[in-house]
């Protein structure tokens, strides 16, 4: 310890300030660089929050106790990365965040029971408008939606009552498709009362009308269905001939573009055929009459029963017998009556063009040689095609299949050896690596330039400004002025063997500059031999620089 004292004695309070600073410096640095490596990574728990949201989930952590962080002006919220999961379990079990609505919570107030009727119909129309925003919200490429209902109250003593209409304000990632469109318009009616969706207006963020919300509007979606069902029969097609082709000359190597033309025509043909051999009894009627005339004399006549008749009778000849006889027959005839309905989305003709690449093989260099394909396998590719597509002649297909070669070459073969994704980083990963590598670079740095040399001045023996001369019998010390004195006993006691060595280096040292010096002098001086003039110039002009 005491030569621990005297050492930290030696060295003066310059070195000792110097040395303090840098320690404190040093531990600072590597206090950072813990601290760094300690720190709790940090991810998004919610991003693109309303200033609403974001307040209810920020009074949500806060009554949790949770470590959060706010970006962009508190529309973006992180937490430990570890506890993302959890935290979004948390906030949706209390039904957070809400996406800038209310829903159907909003009647989970306990003090409901004395608001009026006006306050419930329109908390009913609010917590509507909230839960087909969140509804839409869900849907992929939308971000935001906003929906405002008018449900018209219905008057007493009035026959026509209006329509409810609706208008919904979207902020999309993208661009929506109109069966995207048609789809919020359907579900938005679906779900209000009386609502079509042909009264439903959407507009996106940037102002542009989406769908009118018109009575008329609804041809132009018909219009748009059938181009719909066009270019998804043309699709499947496409998939389907491409798919088989692929198994033959390799997958993306063959183009398949196919052109339909569809009969959206809907036709109902009624037909009633009748057999006339095809004859059937349905009915018959058989009707018989007789009659006679017989000789009233003595005989009971209907003249005889008349008053006054008797007499009238007297002298007349017998009357004639007849008889009638008649059959009715009634014949069904067969009949055969036949429907037919047609549904629209027949198929009229049908158009396919293939454009298949050629074959690549390794030259003996290693090189792709690309050579055309022969004529009998663009015939059987033909013949595949035809097969996919129900070919019919009658119907006037046509089909053209052509090897050409394509722009890009083939794909590149996967390297054999390296299991997949065993060097796959998402872009938190690459930064974190980055960080810890700059990290790692600093600290070696300061190790090298600052500790390493710190401990080296600390472990070196003190630098004397006096030159020690030590002889065999006496030692003798050279002061700044260039005197010599010579050394008391007690001096003489100080001084130890280490620093005797390091002081007869620096002597060597300084005597071997010393004669470096005297070369150069020697230099100059016979310079100035050969040269009297210059060096008087240069002397005089010395001096009177001087002066």
């Amino acid at each position: 310890m005491n030569g621990l004292f005297d050492v930290i004695k030696s060295m003066g309070p310059a070195r000792l300030g110097a040395m303090g600073a840098v320690a404190l410096g040093l531990v600072a640095f590597f206090a950072f660089m813990i601290m760094r490596f300690n720190e709790v990574q940090m991810a998004p728990l919610y991003s693109g929050l309303s200033f609403e949201d974001s307040s209810a989930v920020v009074k949500e952590l806060d009554s949790l106790n949770i470590p959060y962080e706010l970006r962009e002006e508190g529309k973006t919220i992180l937490v430990a990365d570890a506890d993302v999961l959890k935290l979004r379990m948390q906030l949706a079990e209390n039904g957070l965040p809400t996406g800038g609505g209310v829903g159907y919570e909003i009647f989970d107030k306990s003090d409901a029971l004395g608001t009026t009727s006006f306050v419930q119909n329109v908390n009913h129309l609010r917590a509507l408008e909230g839960e087909l925003g969140r509804t839409i919200r869900a849907l992929d490429r939308v971000e935001q939606a906003r929906v405002h209902l008018v449900l018209p109250e219905r008057q007493l003593f009035k026959k026509d009552a209006e329509k409810p209409t609706a208008s919904v304000v979207l902020k999309t990632r993208g661009q929506l498709e109109t069966a995207q469109i048609r789809a919020i318009q359907h579900l938005v009616a679906s779900a209000v009362p009386g609502l079509q969706p042909s009264r439903i207006s959407i507009v996106d963020e940037t102002g542009r009308l989406l769908a009118s919300g018109e009575d008329g509007d609804d041809q132009g979606l018909f219009a748009s269905n059938l181009d719909e069902r066009t270019t998804s029969y043309q699709n499947r097609m496409e998939n389907k001939i491409e798919e088989i082709i692929a198994s033959v000359v390799g997958p993306g190597r063959a183009r398949v573009k196919v052109s339909a033309e569809l009969d959206f025509n809907r036709v109902t043909q009624t037909e009633d055929h009748f057999d006339p051999d095809g004859q059937v009894v349905r009915s018959s009627q058989n009707r018989e009459e007789n009659s006679s005339t017989v000789n009233p004399n003595g005989e009971v006549t209907v003249g005889n029963q008349v008053p006054n008749g008797g007499n009238g009778n007297d002298g007349q000849s017998p009357t004639d017998q007849t008889s009638k006889t008649e059959e009715v027959v009634n014949y069904e005839i067969s009949k055969t009556s036949r429907t037919e309905v047609v549904e629209a989305g027949g198929l009229k003709r049908l158009s396919v063009a293939v454009l298949v690449d050629g074959s690549y093989a390794p030259d003996a260099n290693g090189n792709m040689v690309y050579s055309p394909r022969t004529q009998e396998e663009l015939d059987r590719i033909s013949a595949l095609v035809r097969t996919a597509m129900g070919y019919s002649q009658d119907r006037g297909d046509q089909i053209e299949v052509v090897n050409l070669r394509f722009a890009e070459g083939p794909p590149s073969l996967p390297v054999d050896g390296i299991a997949p994704g065993l060097f796959d980083f998402d872009k938190s990963d690459i930064m974190r690596l980055a960080e810890l590598g700059v990290m790692g670079v600093m600290t070696l740095l300061v190790l090298l330039f600052a500790v390493r040399p710190l401990v080296k001045r600390i472990l070196s023996p003190e630098r004397i400004t006096e030159h020690v001369a030590i002889t065999n019998q006496s030692a003798t010390m050279v002061d700044e002025n260039g005197n010599i004195v010579p050394l008391v006993e007690g001096q003489s006691g100080e001084l130890t063997a280490i620093e005797a060595q390091s002081e007869v280096s620096r002597i060597d040292e300084a005597q071997a500059q010393g004669e470096a010096q005297m070369v150069e002098i020697k230099k100059v001086g016979k310079l100035v031999d050969e040269n009297p003039i210059e060096a008087s110039i240069i002397i005089r002009n010395w001096l009177l620089e001087a002066a």
